[in-house]
């Protein structure tokens, strides 16, 4: 199969046509009051025509925009389809900012993905890792690649362990590992949805981040699960709640979850896990943090690069 550029299959200046052909499809007619009408209808959702007239547009220039040939909506253009295609805030900001990059003739570049590595795990970060034993937290770059974690951190995850170093990538894991739906056999694809909705995203606005590109052309070809929800464009990631994990070691146990964006590096991000003190949960993240990393630091780090499993 051939992909091309970072966002995925197509040309970038073909994205925003493509985000609305794909969220239009999902917004039934009740949805927003329409009458469904009589006879089968060819394609699920919303029709051209009735999206173009919720957001008072006219079908020819809505059609134009989905198939790219109209590349300057206006503002009140944007936020008219936002609404009628029921987007929430992270939704229509993505939107806003893939417009955008579209008038500015952003999209398109031909630039091919660029080779290199994130920058590496700032000292404070590291520094923070420690304080946060015995809780499973994790640094990951804008693509998820694995730059540092604490020992509890790299067991939660099955099979990460036995991964080198520098080829680790949560999502790569997630997509493709058997460990991944061994942790999360009743929620395997909500855990990945999230991961491919920030890739989306990223892919929209940022489609020339390092690595990205490849990445997703890899995960397409060999996981039919990610590239289903890959076209799917759904760009709301989740950043607190709770995970229970079937854990092969540990058995089932349940923690709450915080994602925190790092200032000033690049686009790190900390995952960390936590349980009240004197739970079975967090006696389970005692025990998985007893288990020393062989750098003799108390982390586990790497410079990720591809990783295949197989």
């Amino acid at each position: 199969m051939e992909h091309k550029r970072q966002t995925g299959g197509r040309s970038a200046d073909s994205e925003l046509g493509c985000f609305l052909r794909a969220r239009r499809t999902q917004v039934m007619p009740a949805d927003v009051g329409l009458p469904v009408g009589p006879g089968p209808r060819r394609t699920p959702g919303l029709r051209r025509e009735e999206l173009a007239t919720l957001a008072g547009v006219s079908i020819d220039y809505y059609t134009r925009l989905e198939r790219g040939k109209e590349t300057r909506p206006s503002p009140s253009v944007v936020e008219a389809l936002a609404s009628a295609l029921r987007l929430g805030e992270t939704e229509r900001a993505y939107l806003r900012d893939l417009a955008a990059r579209t008038a500015r003739g952003g999209n398109g570049t031909g630039r091919p993905d660029r080779a290199g590595h994130p920058p590496a795990v700032d000292r404070g970060i590291e520094l923070l890792l420690r304080t946060l034993r015995p809780n499973p937290a994790h640094v990951v770059s804008r693509t998820y690649e694995l730059l540092a974690a604490t020992p509890s951190g790299l067991r939660l995850l099955p099979g990460m362990t036995d991964t080198p170093p520098e080829e680790r990538n949560v999502v790569r894991w997630l997509a493709l590992h058997p460990g991944a739906r061994v942790l999360y056999p009743d929620d395997w694809e909500n855990q990945i949805r999230g991961c491919v909705a920030r890739l989306r995203a990223l892919a929209g606005t940022d489609p020339d981040t390092p690595g990205l590109g490849s990445l997703i052309a890899e995960l397409r070809d060999k996981s039919p699960d990610f590239a289903k929800l890959w076209e799917h464009y759904d760009v709301q990631g989740h950043t607190t709640g709770t995970k229970t994990f079937h854990h092969p070691e540990f058995g089932v146990f349940t923690l709450g979850f915080q994602a925190v964006d790092l200032d000033g590096t690049g686009g790190h991000r900390l995952i960390f896990y936590y349980a009240e003190p004197g739970t079975p949960a967090y006696d389970v993240m005692v025990l998985l943090d007893m288990e020393q990393p062989q750098t003799g630091t108390g982390l586990a780090a790497g410079t990720p690069t591809a990783n295949r499993y197989g």
